[in-house]
């Protein structure tokens, strides 16, 4: 019996493997309730021969880590369906987000406790990375959470 192979949605995830950083927004929250700059750094790696991409990130501010993550996103090729898997250091269990691709702009979706959160990355620049988070009570009404430009390292 012949392997799986990854398909072309999977594929589509080795656009985020490598060494990203750059500016990111933090707009003011109740987690935050000035807002401001910081510097975000991702590092993602595609693994399970193609299957997944594992990814680390970390926050910068005033010249200290202040947040840090581990992804793990999927692609289901049935459904035509992405899922990131998420754990921080907030220390909540870990979050799942589900989405879709088009083009080169990936939108992942986390319907909450405490808040519904969606994701947006756009890596149809070549070398670049842009992300958005916003947040919603209601899933209805969305407000910007931080933006992002990273670049490739």
């Amino acid at each position: 019996m012949e392997m799986p192979k990854p398909s072309a949605g999977h594929r589509k995830l080795e656009k985020l493997a490598g060494r990203w950083e750059g500016d990111e927004k933090m707009y003011p929250s109740p987690w935050d309730p000035d807002g401001g700059m910081a510097v975000g750094r991702m590092q993602g790696r595609v693994a399970l021969d193609g299957f997944a991409l594992i990814t680390d990130y970390e926050q910068e501010r005033g010249g200290k880590v202040t947040f840090a993550g581990h992804g793990v996103f999927t692609f289901n090729p049935q459904e035509d369906l992405y899922t990131l898997t998420w754990f921080d250091c907030i220390g909540s269990p870990p979050e799942t987000f589900k989405g879709r691709c088009k083009d080169d702009v990936l939108v992942v979706v986390h319907d909450g406790p405490p808040v519904q959160v969606r994701l947006t990355y756009d890596f149809s620049e070549e070398g670049t990375l842009s992300k958005s988070m916003q947040i919603s009570q209601d899933g209805e009404d969305w407000k910007p959470f931080l933006d992002g430009g990273l670049k490739r390292l």
